[in-house]
């Protein structure tokens, strides 16, 4: 029997290294069990090299396309995983940027977590929203307009798609009901 989200396309964005273990494999496995079809696309093709809490190399994660060679209206969703590298990296790059605004202006889930939410900032999509990261970005995101919450997971629906925040990987199963949630 099929999934619940048997019918849906998700992209996951990430960079080839730094990408917080937990927050990219276990959304990744929770999804693909739910029956959605997820592609991993990154700066360049081969693998993500995760690292556990920042420091410790992690296992690699297979890539299955790059940045370029996606077009977000081709997606039900976007997850974007944290890790200070990953979340660094990926807020400069206009590609992802596009990508991001492109998910968020066709209405459909952008979900961030961690050090993730930056790449929010640096699309223009924090402004007047409500949201939670890893709390040493809390500044960052209220100096870009956000309403900043220490909770595990927030929902916002107020700027036309549904922003879905989490803290850390203590948090995912509660943010992996939300992505399930937001798309069933």
């Amino acid at each position: 029997m099929p999934g619940p989200l048997a019918d849906r396309t998700i992209l996951l964005l990430s960079s080839n290294f730094g990408t917080e273990t937990d927050e990219i494999r276990r959304p990744l496995e929770a999804l693909r069990e739910a029956g959605a079809t997820v592609t991993v696309a990154a700066t360049e093709s081969g693998t993500i090299q995760t690292l556990v809490l920042d420091h410790d190399l992690g296992p690699e994660v297979p890539v299955d396309t790059t940045y370029d060679a996606v077009q977000a209206n081709d997606f039900d969703a976007l997850v974007l995983p944290g890790g200070t590298l990953n979340g660094d990296a990926l807020r400069t790059d206009e590609t992802v940027q596009s990508l991001v605004r492109g998910v968020a202006e066709a209405g459909r889930p952008v979900a961030a977590i961690c050090h993730a939410p930056w790449i929010l900032v640096e699309s223009g999509l924090v402004d007047g929203r409500r949201l939670t990261s890893v709390p040493t970005i809390r500044t960052d995101m209220v100096n870009a307009g956000a309403e900043w919450v220490d909770e595990e997971v927030v929902l916002d629906d107020s700027g036309g798609f549904r922003l879905i925040t989490s803290r850390s990987p203590d948090d995912l199963d509660a943010f992996h009901r939300a992505i399930l949630d937001a798309l069933t």
